[in-house]
């Protein structure tokens, strides 16, 4: 399969076919699916500010979608950060 870059915004009209990785800006229609993770695996917070995952345990042993502020992994339902227990 060929690789094409663009340099301005792309649209389609019968959807993307695959993973779509970099900035969506625009709406979203259908589901969205976060990257997984534990909060033993999560990715470096300070790279990945502004950065929505889900983390299986991450409310005390429950999963939660987290977010990055750019210093920690926050719960998106308390503000607290991550944590297994």
């Amino acid at each position: 399969m060929a690789s094409t870059t663009f340099s301005g915004p792309v649209t389609s009209q019968n959807g993307f076919i695959g993973a779509v990785t970099g900035n969506v800006t625009g709406s979203v229609t259908g589901a969205v699916t976060l990257p997984t993770y534990t909060v033993s695996g999560v990715p470096a917070a300070a790279s990945n500010a502004r950065t929505l995952i889900y983390v299986s345990n991450g409310a005390a042993g429950s999963p939660v979608v987290a977010f990055s502020d750019g210093t920690n992994w926050l719960r998106c339902d308390t503000l607290a950060a991550i944590s297994a227990s």
